[in-house]
């Protein structure tokens, strides 16, 4: 159970019990507060004996017979002098307006707090209640009970007299009344009563459990939960009653209404008061203990339960135990609860204090939080509630916050919280720094500084960039790598660098750090060296992104050993860039109106190929530096000159000699293709190599380019011994003679006369070959080869045949079409021309006599206007179609002769 312990400028009076209950870890659902200001000086003169609670104020009783008019703060506001001896109850109708006073010495009084009526009874014996009717302010409801030894119900006729009638008596003292609606509940000596003011009739009588109790000291607790539902506290125990409509069948002589015990149950504790809190229950229970040492019952603090009824059981949901002043001397009927039904008050009255309970708002619940140190959930709690909470901030909170996770050291956790709690603040942010600073934590906050919006002081960040670079190499370069170059002094950075790297100037963290730095500092040759130094993969990345080419001149071979494939993929893509800057002459030509568009575009192209030639004289500039800036490697040279043979064949062709001795040297399986495909090497200096280094494929393709096939084809045979590449060879070279060396060669060798017989019969009649084959000479597969001749044979007949077939039908085809193009008519009107004079073909006077010539090309011409027929060639052909026949260039060749 938690301990509400209520605090005040005043001193509290101190239990008498010195055992304390540990705090517990459930959060309490009501707070406390002492009613204090008018009431503490009321209690210091008298003691309280009842007290009554209204939605704009309160009416406290005294055992000196004074009534008070309280605030909700507890301010005097009136003062009535009702009797000399204690004041046993108050009641107040529900708009506050109306009054009603009983007294230990039989006085009642009920008046209206703002208007003059007034009524004053004095009665033989001491009235314990009184109940003024919840609209008593109508006309219509000018009624109240009042209960001594009966129950008497006070009613103004219509003359404004007042009569008096008897609702019960004979069962002892009435102890206990409270008035809803038309229902008024009462308690005396035996139990509960019902009364229907409406009927005039008692619907119910609910006799108490327990009558071992005196009901002067343990007196029953009555409350209305609603209209119809009455909740009944007395000694331990506790009954919900529900009053129901009885059904008319059921009539008969019964009332109209019934009461039906709905809830029942027992309590741990004596009960003093009770009080609806939504489905629940608030609880004032009189506690009684014994004494551990003499053994003997004494009077424990009061204690508040909130609980939960059930059918037959409850449920708690929280106890206090409350100090009020003099609980020690207290019994169970000097306890009082009251409630405020509007705002769920709920004031705890004993002779010498009041104290009022409330549930506890968002404020409250953060406030427990923060107290237990559970400031996740404060924060959490706040952000959720944000627009309900009047008493704190989360800035604050969460200021608190980071503050108990760097107390407790958990400093990564607290610069993770910084993020979300700082906000944009840089004001908190920089203060927050500082902080970790101090305990030497600037590691912890360094990955959540904010780096756009807030920024905060270059000094900042260049601090933290300090502490790392004097312990973690690593973390340093990470932060560069993160940060943006903009947030701190970057020379600054770059001194420090400079001077740890005297310290240790081969630490490849430093030097690649340092590098990042030049770069933001667009100091790209320096960071370029130091890139190329340390053989880092971003350096290609580098040079592109900024344009660096005309840096790297002078650094082709760090480049090349580095990684030759992609810096010569580089170095050939960007030649114009590598090579050296020069002036864009760009011509620009103003066309006026009078230039014709021919001079023009004459000029634009003029001006295009000026620009190729530059580009061309600029790539020329950028592969003789590289070439140069290579010499002393020549693997890496070939390299560069390889792939450049490989874009383009003419670009590097003044290398091609050195190429050669490259090829050979370091990579010879290309040294063939390049032969073949290059147009500019010299072939007497590479066919000098390939003989100096016995390369005897290249030897070959060398001497059969230069002409000499016949050495090239005794080559094949006599070092290569392979008859299918001499064979190959031959038939490349579609040279007789070469045929006659090779089979003169290879007439005494029998396996290269089955390969000579196996493909010879396309090229070279295979007779010339067999009838040179000496008598008895033993030749493998020699059937299989004289078959394959015959097939072969065969198959070119086939072929003939065939062909022969297809070129007759084709031929057939294109005469019959001709024929049928030819058959057709001609139109001839007035729109055609005489395609030599280019006057009408057709005169305008029809009835003169005319001959035109129409060829079948649809070409027309004037008789008169074709050459005359030559004896050697009779025919007559068309001028145009002619001319087109004669070939491209016939024509300008007549002209220039």
């Amino acid at each position: 159970m938690a301990e509400a312990e209520e605090q005040e400028s005043g001193s509290l009076e101190e239990s008498t019990d010195e055992s304390e209950e540990e705090e517990s870890e459930e959060e309490p659902k009501l707070k406390y507060e002492r009613l204090s200001n008018g009431v503490t000086e009321i209690l210091q003169k008298g003691a309280a004996s009842c007290m009554t609670v209204h939605d704009k104020f309160l009416a406290l009783g005294t055992h000196y017979g004074k009534v008070y008019l309280l605030d909700v703060q507890g301010n005097i506001t009136q003062k009535f002098d009702v009797s000399p001896v204690k004041i046993n109850q108050i009641s107040l109708d529900e708009s506050g307006e109306h009054m009603g006073v009983c007294s230990e010495d039989g006085k009642v009084q009920v008046f209206g707090l703002y208007s003059g009526e007034e009524f004053h009874e004095t009665f033989d014996c001491p009235i314990k209640i009184i109940a003024v009717h919840p609209h008593f302010v109508r006309s219509s409801c000018k009624q109240f009970v009042t209960g001594g030894k009966k129950l008497l119900l006070f009613e103004r006729s219509w003359m404004n007299r007042w009569k008096s009638s008897v609702l019960h008596e004979g069962e002892g003292n009435i102890r206990n009344v409270k008035w809803r609606g038309h229902l008024i509940a009462w308690a005396n000596n035996m139990g509960v009563k019902i009364f229907d003011i409406s009927s005039k009739q008692r619907i119910t009588n609910v006799p108490r459990d327990d009558i071992s109790l005196r009901p002067d000291m343990y007196p029953c607790s009555l409350c209305w939960k609603d209209s119809v539902t009455l909740i009944i506290g007395w000694g331990t125990s506790v009954k919900i009653c529900s009053v129901k409509e009885r059904h008319a069948s059921e009539m008969r002589d019964l009332p109209s209404r019934y009461v039906e015990i709905v809830s029942q149950f027992e309590t741990e504790f004596y009960i003093s008061g009770l009080a609806p809190l939504c489905d629940q229950l608030v609880v004032l229970s009189y506690v009684k203990e014994v004494s551990e040492k003499s053994e003997r019952e004494y009077c424990a603090r009061p204690r508040l339960d909130i609980i939960q009824p059930l059918s037959e059981t409850c449920e708690e949901i929280s106890s206090d135990a409350l100090t009020v002043r003099g609980f020690q001397e207290n019994e169970c009927r000097d306890y009082h609860l009251e409630s405020s039904e509007g705002e769920s008050l709920f004031y705890i009255v004993s002779p010498r204090d009041v104290v009022v309970a409330k549930e506890r708002d968002q404020d409250d619940h953060i406030d427990w939080l923060l107290e237990k140190k559970k400031y996740e959930e404060a924060l959490m709690a706040a952000e959720i509630s944000q627009k309900n909470i009047k008493r704190h901030k989360i800035l604050d909170i969460g200021l608190a916050y980071i503050n108990h996770l760097v107390e407790k050291g958990e400093y990564d956790t607290a610069a993770r919280k910084c993020q979300k709690i700082l906000g944009k603040n840089a004001t908190l942010w920089e203060y927050e720094v500082y902080k970790f600073k101090e305990i030497g934590q600037l590691k912890a906050i360094s990955p959540y500084l904010p780096r756009g919006d807030p920024v905060l002081k270059p000094l900042i960040y260049e601090m933290i960039l300090h502490e790392f670079l004097e312990s973690d190499y690593e973390g340093f370069a990470t932060l560069i790598r993160e940060w943006p170059g903009d947030l701190y002094n970057n020379s600054v950075i770059v001194q420090a660098v400079r001077d740890h790297l005297k310290k240790d100037s081969q630490n490849k963290t430093l030097l690649k750090t340092l590098a990042e730095l030049y770069t933001y500092d667009k100091n790209y040759g320096n960071a370029l060296e130091i890139y190329l130094t340390l053989r880092h993969k971003d350096v290609f990345q580098l040079i592109h992104k900024h344009n660096l080419f005309s840096s790297i001149k002078d650094k082709i071979v760090l480049l090349m050993d580095f990684d030759s494939e992609k810096a010569v993929d580089m170095l050939l893509d960007n030649e114009d860039k590598i090579s050296a800057e020069s002036q864009s002459n760009t011509g620009h030509y103003l066309v006026t109106g009078s230039l014709c568009e021919r001079q023009a575009a004459c000029m634009q192209k003029k001006e295009v190929t000026s620009q190729e030639r530059k580009r061309g004289s600029r790539s020329c500039t950028s592969i003789k530096k590289v070439v140069e800036e290579l010499e002393d490697r020549p693997e890496l040279q070939h390299v560069y000159l390889h792939k450049l043979f490989k874009r383009d064949h003419h670009k590097g062709q003044r290398y091609h000699e050195k190429q050669i001795s490259l090829y050979a040297e370091y990579d010879r399986p290309n040294l063939l293709p390049f032969l073949r495909d290059s147009t500019h090497c010299p072939l007497e200096k590479a066919l000098e190599i390939c003989q100096q280094r016995n390369f005897v494929e290249e030897t070959v393709y060398l001497l059969s380019r230069m002409g000499n096939s016949r050495s090239a084809l005794k080559m094949i045979m006599e070092e290569l011994h392979d008859v299918d590449k001499a064979i190959e060879f031959a038939k490349e070279q579609d040279d007789g003679e070469l045929w006659e060396d090779l089979i003169l060669y290879s007439i005494d060798k029998p396996p290269f006369i089955t390969g000579l017989l196996n493909n010879i019969g396309t090229h070279v009649d295979p007779i010339l070959l067999i009838h040179r084959i000496k008598e008895g000479m033993e030749i493998p597969n020699l059937r299989d080869s004289l078959v394959k001749i015959l097939q072969d044979y065969n198959l070119q007949i086939l072929l003939r045949e065939g062909c022969k077939k297809i070129l007759v039908a084709d031929s057939l085809s294109l005469l019959k079409k001709m024929h049928r193009t030819q058959m057709k008519g001609v139109l001839v009107d007035e729109e055609n021309i005489c395609e030599s004079c280019l006057s009408p073909i057709l005169p305008s006077d029809a009835a003169k006599p005319f001959s035109v010539v129409v060829f079948h090309c649809r070409h027309m011409f004037h008789k008169e206007c074709l050459p005359v027929p030559s004896m050697n060639s009779p025919a007559q052909y068309c001028n145009i179609c002619s001319a087109k026949n004669r070939g491209p260039g016939s024509a300008i060749l007549e002209m220039k002769k």
